[in-house]
Parts: structure tokens; C-alpha cells; sequence
């Protein structure tokens, strides 16, 4: 039987606190001292306060800045971008995981450890020492969404001694057909099974869960496995950044903020078009176009360059959620196009 333990009653994490003791007090509270084959999930922000990871609120973006490997998506929320990027720490999150919820009597943001397995490896070693146990897992959790699904959950973001992926491939399944795609995320299953009895709101930063076979006698392979990078990484772009990048507007940089960059709520189409003539211009600066509403007029000096404008503004309409009819043929060096939505 799986059971979920919440280490309640610790107190507010500093920098240099040992959270070994921490957890370990709260685990004896909690009457459920540690024993081989737990999985201690903990959350990463008390990680993070007990080394000090903190950056002024007051210039957030330059933390998410820091925090970034790449920009993968980014939209207006208001007055400000919220991008979801690829963090410092390893997975795909909005703002780098950078965060201002649960910080204490600080107004200050943490940012996530640069290097999540090994602070779970050091935690688990200092377990072991402190218990004598052989067999401890310990996942340091974090929130965040999913794309195709609306609301959060919790996953591994660092873990040591524990299998974080259950490889089913090669087997078969109850019925006796063969497995070729399957692998359990455990790691990610036993975050979000702790946050069942933690969360944000309840201050309960940790939780054991006690009953399973996932804890090994080794660091493991951490859950830096569970992230998929390079060819494996279907999504490396979203939808309009996707399209703004193939023609030469890369998300996170200044010329997509000149550009223009969507917002979360819905814009009208003569915004979008303005976006998506700025795009075009970018690989057809000697073209001309003239906006007025929803009609768009484009001239260029030779037909080819007519022709790679109007096909660079087809492509960055259909970015926009836009589209448009073109000619099958054009007289002159100028064509008057009508936009729609797609």
C-alpha cells in the first residue's frame, strides 16, 4: 500500500539552514521517522532558500534573463512579456521557474538551483549518513503547466535514488500485447502525488511517500532524463514563434519586441496584420506596404521581390491566425490583398 506523509510544521527556511535536520525533525513529528525505500519529495523553493537564490523583484525580467537557455513562446500579459523558455535548471517553464509566491516576509524572487539532480543527490547523501539507511529517494518538486492541458502540476525537477522512468518497452501489456512507446514519468508521478498532501497554500513543502518500489541504492540517472532536448523535442517553437523565426524573428529578441509580440488575450485582425507586416519586412526591406485595416497593399521594385514580400506576408498572416487570398496573377509591381481570419 502507497502511502503520502506530510512533513508539517517546519519552519521558514534561511540561507545556510541544513534542511537535513529540518526534514528529519519533521519526519519525527510527524511520527513517520525515515525508513529504506522512501521517497521524500521536497520543494524545490525551500531548496533554493536554504542556498540563498534570491534576485530583486524589481527587475524581474532580468532574473527570468538569466535563468534562460532559449525562448520558446512569449506573449503579452498587460504591460509586461511572460515568456516560457528553457531554464538554466533544465526544463521548459514559464519565466525560468522564477518565482514570488511563498517567499516569506521578502518581497524578493527565487530562482531555481542551476543544478536540481546534484542538490538531490547532496540531500540524500546527508539522509543516509544521518539514518544509516541504505535506500532513500528524494525528488525536489516544482509546478508547472503542460501543454494541450489547462491547470498545474507538480514534477521532478532534481532527483537521486530513485528510477524516475519506468521503461515498459519491449513487454506486454495485460493483454498481451507488445509495448513499443511506453515509459512511465515516476519521477513526475511521485511529485505530483506528494502535492496531494503539500502544496502552496498550506505551506507543507514536503511529504514521504512510503509503499512503492521506485527508491534504489544508487544516485540514478536524475531527472534530467525526463527532459526531452534536441531531435527528441517536437516543440521546440511555438505556434507563431515557429513561424516568426522561420522568417528571421527570433522570440526573446529585440527585433520581436519591435515586431510586435501577441498578447495572451484576443487582438483584433488590423493588430495582428501591423505584427505581420513588421515580420515581412524584416527579409524584404525594399518592398512597400500600406495598411489600412484589413486590407493590405504591397509594391516592390522587380516582380521577384514582389513575390517574395506578398509570399513572406502569406506565411506571417498564417502565424497571426490569418489569411489571404492571392492572385493568380498580378500586373504591375503591386497587388492589393484582403485579410481575413483563418
Amino acid at each position: 500500500m502507497v502511502s503520502l506523509i506530510p512533513l508539517t510544521g517546519m519552519p521558514e527556511v534561511a540561507a545556510g539552514d541544513s534542511l537535513v535536520q529540518l526534514l528529519l525533525d519533521a519526519a519525527a513529528s510527524a511520527d513517520a521517522p525515515l525508513t529504506d525505500g522512501d521517497v521524500l519529495v521536497v520543494s524545490s523553493k525551500i531548496v533554493s532558500k536554504s542556498l540563498g537564490l534570491w534576485a530583486d523583484s524589481a527587475d524581474r525580467s532580468a532574473a527570468v534573463a538569466s535563468q534562460t537557455v532559449r525562448v520558446v513562446a512569449e506573449r503579452l500579459t498587460g504591460d509586461r512579456i511572460t515568456r516560457i523558455v528553457q531554464s538554466m535548471a533544465g526544463p521548459t517553464m514559464a519565466a525560468a521557474g522564477v518565482d514570488a509566491s511563498n517567499t516569506g516576509c521578502r518581497d524578493d524572487v527565487l530562482l531555481l538551483p542551476a543544478d536540481p539532480d546534484a542538490e538531490a543527490e547532496h540531500l540524500r547523501v546527508a539522509l543516509l549518513e544521518a539514518t544509516g539507511l541504505r535506500r532513500v529517494g528524494v525528488v525536489l518538486s516544482d509546478t508547472a503547466g503542460r501543454p494541450w492541458r489547462f491547470g498545474q502540476t507538480d514534477f521532478a525537477l532534481g532527483a537521486a535514488g530513485v528510477a524516475v522512468v519506468d521503461d515498459l518497452r519491449g513487454g506486454v501489456d495485460a493483454d498481451g500485447k507488445a509495448l513499443t512507446v511506453t515509459s512511465r514519468a515516476v519521477g513526475d508521478e511521485l511529485a505530483a502525488a506528494a502535492d496531494l498532501v503539500k502544496g502552496k497554500a498550506e505551506a507543507i513543502p514536503a511529504a514521504l511517500v512510503r509503499g512503492t518500489a521506485c527508491a534504489i541504492d544508487h544516485r540514478g540517472a536524475g531527472a534530467r532524463a525526463l527532459i526531452r532536448v534536441g531531435p527528441e523535442d517536437w516543440f521546440d517553437h511555438g505556434r507563431a514563434e515557429s513561424i516568426r523565426a522561420a522568417l528571421g524573428t527570433a522570440p526573446g529578441s529585440q527585433d520581436a519586441i519591435d515586431d510586435g509580440i501577441a498578447a495572451v488575450i484576443p487582438e483584433d485582425v488590423a493588430t495582428r496584420v501591423r505584427r505581420a507586416v513588421a515580420v515581412t519586412l524584416r527579409g524584404a526591406p525594399e518592398a512597400g506596404v500600406d495598411v489600412g485595416g484589413t486590407v493590405v497593399s504591397v509594391s516592390a521594385p522587380t516582380a521577384y521581390q514582389l513575390g517574395v514580400a506578398v509570399s513572406r506576408l502569406h506565411v506571417a498572416l498564417w502565424g497571426e491566425g490569418l489569411a489571404v487570398d492571392v492572385p493568380a496573377e498580378v500586373s504591375g509591381l503591386d497587388v492589393r490583398l484582403e485579410v481575413h481570419d483563418r
